[in-house]
């Protein structure tokens, strides 16, 4: 039997709702087969959530009640099973997924390819053509620098998120293909600044306007080497493409690394300088209390994630070589220590108001000295640690879910470890 082709999908994000609706609307219209999927979930702490179908004259508007209000068991039990039906109706050509602004595209892109809905993943049914991000110009900057939460925005993924609207507002801008600029510009020193940070946060990551703009130009931005949906490696590189080194606007980039692990404690301290003028930290630290996990640490404006990237290549239960990624094994014999592997510290931070000096002066403070690096690995273990407790997500996943590997690759990403 002849595989029926996928269809395409794209999935447009962004705290912009109403450049999200244009740049929806706009690819709707490119032709009678385009099938433009919303989820509203400003009702889901009720366990409501409205979904819209739109496909050629049709417009149809569903409230879905749910058992658990969240982004995860809105996949599970509605997109997911919906974009199978979708794909398989034969005027269906493309199929276009506005998420609500609250969702961020990784993890759903993650479950188009894992989650399975039957006995097979969706991707079997479509393929993920691009994720188009709106940015509004007027007021992304000052989101993803802010500490406000989205419950104090309106937006929630569940009735425990505790997501800040900064989190969303890179994530969101990280994972895109495409960056749709949408809104007007205020003046021409906000414009140059918010390219400033998206030069440094998404360096290889296009820029189209809006206004103006058609589908076909849309698409044509797509570069030859987009992710199209591919999760990030959190072993692998910081930042995709080449950023500037130089400052602009009051935007600069710093990259720590260092081959010695931090002292918990005073890593706990040094965090601190991650919060304030800082738009963005990503990267991962060995800390000398926990030397067998890669600690994730992630700051967006005032918000704080730290979760864990799973063991290091050198761990006793790592992984083996020729079971992650080539970028993995290059990075690892790139840095490898004889005695300690592939453990290092490797963050990278745009900031804005903060000296990159003093982070960078604070971060390497928090390394152990010389003499606590000769105690040894035993003596580190003993350390207090203000790290030690990891919680779990508020949502339950299935026993298939847990087992998997990628699924734990993306929470990872997401867990809110501790908030400050």
């Amino acid at each position: 039997m002849t595989p029926h082709p996928r269809v395409p999908l794209v999935l447009v994000s962004g705290l912009a709702a109403e450049g999200n609706d244009e740049l929806a609307e706009l690819l709707r219209r490119a032709g009678p087969g385009v099938a433009v999927v919303h989820h509203d979930l400003r009702q889901i702490g009720s366990g409501v959530v409205r979904r819209r179908i739109r496909l050629g004259p049709r417009d149809q508007l569903t409230a879905l009640e749910l058992a658990h209000g969240c982004v995860n068991c809105t996949l599970r039990e509605d997109l997911l099973p919906l974009l199978r039906r979708l794909a398989r109706r034969p005027e269906v050509d493309r199929i276009v997924v506005r998420l609500d602004e609250a969702m961020e595209p990784e993890p759903v892109s993650w479950a188009i390819a894992n989650v399975l809905v039957g006995d097979r993943p969706v991707s079997d049914d479509v393929e993920l053509e691009a994720v188009f991000t709106t940015v509004d110009r007027a007021t992304w900057l000052a989101d993803a620098s802010g500490d406000e939460l989205l419950l104090e925005r309106g937006l929630l993924g569940s009735p425990e998120d505790e997501r800040t609207v900064a989190q969303v507002a890179l994530a969101q801008v990280e994972f895109a293909d495409v960056l749709v600029l949408a809104g007007d510009v205020p003046d021409a020193w906000c414009a140059a600044k918010t390219a400033a940070a998206l030069d440094r946060v998404t360096p290889s990551v296009p820029r189209v306007v809006l206004k103006g703009l058609d589908a076909g130009l849309l698409y044509a931005a797509i570069p030859a080497d987009a992710r199209r949906g591919e999760v990030i490696d959190l072993h692998g590189a910081l930042l995709r493409g080449q950023p500037p080194l130089h400052a602009d606007c009051g935007i600069e980039l710093l990259t720590f690394t260092a081959q010695r692990p931090f002292h918990p404690e005073r890593l706990h301290e040094a965090i601190d300088s991650l919060l304030g003028g800082v738009i963005r930290t990503r990267g991962r630290a060995w800390v000398a209390s926990q030397p067998d996990i890669a600690f994730w640490l992630e700051s967006a404006g005032g918000g704080l994630a730290i979760g864990h990237a799973g063991p290091w290549l050198a761990s006793p239960d790592g992984p083996d070589w020729a079971e992650v990624s080539p970028e993995r094994r290059t990075l690892a014999s790139l840095r490898w220590h004889p005695e300690h592997g592939d453990r290092a510290q490797e963050l990278v931070v745009v900031t804005d108001l903060a000296d990159p000096a003093d982070i960078d002066r604070a971060l390497r403070d928090a390394l152990l000295t010389d003499d606590e690096l000769a105690e040894g690995e035993a003596a580190w273990r003993s350390y207090p640690d203000p790290f030690g407790e990891w919680h779990e997500d508020p949502c339950e996943v299935t026993e298939d879910e847990e087992d998997d590997e990628a699924e734990r690759h993306v929470n990872a990403a997401n867990r809110k470890e501790e908030q400050q």
